[in-house]
């Protein structure tokens, strides 16, 4: 089924652009026809069943429940969600789902509430990451999986709506704040042609590339900063090597350790990048920075194919052991890398590279991954995504 969103009745293309607009390098990858993927329903009190849906709402099954519901939104949500669409989701990881519902008075914040796995009930230790624990809805659910990364994590971009009595939808309003017993029902869009792989040559100036199933390649950006180290981002300990641990309208998080440990970088927006949040991405080497190929192109901020619609966490351990193991993996993200050197012409894993929390950060941490080549994403293969 092709569904257009945000724009008019029975339109077959969605539009994602940033504020200023998409880049000509990445039209398609913003202007595109859609598919619902699946649907996640949660009512809002205690005890409430949180279900998923892979037939378009006609049946549904129980992924986890409600702990503790909410009542409240956050007027000052983290920098990058003033990127986002209002009523949708905002940020998708394995420790959040951040959603969206207005703007700030001042314009430079979202306004967000957050769905929540159970880790988050008694925050670990030094947790940097936003977190906000009046605006948000706690659930049973562990991080890493169900919605939280493990097979039913919604894309950023994704719309949310409300579900009345008699059972139709409405989209959320804006400035919501939710209430007690409300079904909120988010509709897990994805593009109905995905691409393949995206590739970044990890050096100043270096191509940023495409690649569609068919075998249609191009160059959509560039490497603005390259990646040399990596940090500590909270999360990570609920991620694997080489997987997705975040992504939202302004930061592509990937994970370079197992659960348990500490490590990762991140790949940020030109925008973004030199924000007051991101002051450290401008003096550390954590962080790439990435955009257009052309100088006085908009910035990617909530665009996709990297900050909208295309990426999130998506990978589960007991994958392996599962009967339908092998089309389960086909639709998880994996990260593989190049090293320069004598392996420079093949992919391979991330090495296991994290750091102590409680400690700082030794000399390393800044050189770890300088010897990467080019980092490369592939993304899930889906049947009906393949172009005729």
């Amino acid at each position: 089924m092709i569904i257009c969103l945000f724009l008019a009745v029975n339109c077959a293309v969605f539009s994602a652009t940033s504020e200023h607009g998409s880049a000509p390098g990445i039209w398609a990858e913003n202007n595109f026809a859609v598919t619902e993927d699946f649907r996640i329903r949660i009512v809002n009190t205690v005890q409430g069943e949180i279900k998923i849906s892979t037939s378009n709402g006609r049946s549904w099954f129980s992924i986890g429940k409600v702990v503790a519901p909410s009542i409240k939104t956050n007027d000052k949500g983290y920098t990058a969600s003033k990127w986002s669409r209002i009523g949708s989701v905002s940020a998708t990881a394995v420790n959040a789902i951040h959603i969206k519902v207005g703007t700030n008075v001042t314009g430079d914040h979202g306004v967000i509430f957050s769905l929540l796995p159970k880790d988050m009930l008694q925050a670990p230790r030094h947790y940097t990451s936003y977190l906000s624990p009046d605006a948000s809805i706690y659930t049973n659910i562990p991080a890493g999986l169900g919605i939280f990364g493990g097979g039913y994590a919604p894309f950023v971009g994704s719309p949310l709506y409300l579900e009345q009595a008699d059972g139709t939808l409405r989209f959320l309003p804006v400035n919501y704040k939710p209430e007690l017993k409300d079904i909120i029902v988010i509709k897990v869009l994805r593009p109905l042609v995905m691409p393949s792989e995206i590739v970044f040559e990890n050096r100043f100036g270096g191509p940023i590339t495409i690649k569609y199933q068919d075998g249609m390649t191009k160059v959509i950006g560039q490497v603005l900063r390259p990646v040399s180290g990596v940090g500590r981002f909270l999360g990570s300990q609920y991620a694997y090597v080489g997987r997705i641990r975040a992504n939202h309208s302004g930061v592509l998080d990937i994970s370079t350790t197992t659960p348990g440990h500490f490590g990762g970088f991140q790949i940020v927006p030109a925008n973004h990048g030199m924000s007051r949040e991101m002051i450290n991405a401008r003096v550390l080497s954590q962080w790439m920075v990435v955009g257009p190929p052309n100088v006085g192109e908009p910035s990617w901020e909530n665009t996709g194919p990297l900050y909208s619609y295309f990426l999130k966490p998506s990978y589960a351990k007991k994958d392996l052991q599962a009967g339908d193991w092998m089309q389960k993996l086909s639709r998880r993200y994996l990260v593989e890398v190049k090293y320069r050197g004598r392996l420079e012409e093949e992919w391979g894993f991330f090495r296991n590279i994290h750091f102590l929390l409680e400690k700082p950060l030794p000399d390393i941490a800044g050189k770890s991954l300088e010897d990467i080549a080019q980092i490369r994403i592939l993304l899930p293969v889906y049947p009906d995504a393949w172009p005729e």
